[in-house]
């Protein structure tokens, strides 16, 4: 019918960002904007409807546009789900929510078929693929428990929605000062980078850091730990976990 067959497009997947792979895409794909999905209405319907579809055939998972602009919610079976493919998904550089059992990736009126719809549906297809079909029972309730009780001690730390380029600073230099890392000039909102100088570092702190239970990624060299004036005022969280994480890390490799 002339539509993109994407259950039939991969043979394989290759590792999760989780797992220490490469991730999905370079660079953080991020929903549209509020102003750009109001002027291409239109567009963005054709976008989410798309995504929608892309979902539904490689995850099975339903999915419909949410009424929050720029976002999918795809229905997930269960909150523990939800969570953990959110967890992964950021991991591959593509935005990620969650909230009751519900996942939310990104959408926007000016993603193109064969870069940025591609990207979430792949995304979602290789994390789902993981989740659904390489876990165990017993292995996605041990998950479910480990949530419950960080959740107790330390709450999921992920990325505010504000642009707080001071608070952003003040986490770049404190941690810095421990770790070395130069201050990243790539911005993103809810986002601080920091150049670890090698692959290898910034995979390792990245996983340590989502075993935290704090939502990290990579950009080659180029960590990104979350800036919440919300749940973390000051960055105080993030700083002092990046920094024991750090001195974890030194003293097992030097």
């Amino acid at each position: 019918d002339g539509k993109v067959a994407w259950d039939e497009m991969w043979g394989s997947f290759c590792d999760l960002a989780m797992a220490g792979g490469p991730p999905h895409k370079g660079m953080l794909l991020e929903p549209g904007s509020a102003e750009s999905i109001a002027e291409l209405s239109e567009r963005y319907a054709e976008v989410t409807a798309e995504i929608c579809r892309g979902i539904q055939m490689v995850s099975e998972i339903p999915a419909v546009p949410s009424p929050e602009l720029g976002w999918i919610e795809a229905d997930c079976e269960n909150a523990t789900m939800a969570e953990w493919l959110a967890r992964a998904i950021v991991m591959e550089n593509v935005s990620a929510l969650h909230r009751d059992g519900i996942l939310f990736l990104p959408a926007g009126p000016n993603y193109r078929l064969e870069k940025e719809i591609k990207n979430v549906i792949t995304a979602i297809a290789k994390t789902s693929h993981y989740w659904l079909d390489h876990m165990w029972f017993d292995q996605k309730r041990q998950i479910a428990d480990l949530f419950a009780k960080m959740s107790e001690s330390m709450p999921l730390l992920h990325p505010g929605d504000g642009q707080d380029a001071e608070l952003r600073t003040a986490i770049q230099n404190e941690i810095g000062v421990v770790t070395r890392f130069r201050p990243s000039p790539q911005s993103y909102p809810g986002w601080c980078g920091l150049d670890c100088a090698d692959v290898a570092t910034a995979i390792w702190i990245m996983r340590a850091l989502v075993a935290s239970n704090a939502m990290a990624r990579r950009e080659g060299t180029t960590l990104f730990v979350p800036v919440n004036a919300r749940v973390d005022p000051g960055g105080r969280r993030v700083i002092e976990l990046t920094t024991q994480v750090w001195r974890h890390y030194k003293a097992r490799h030097f």
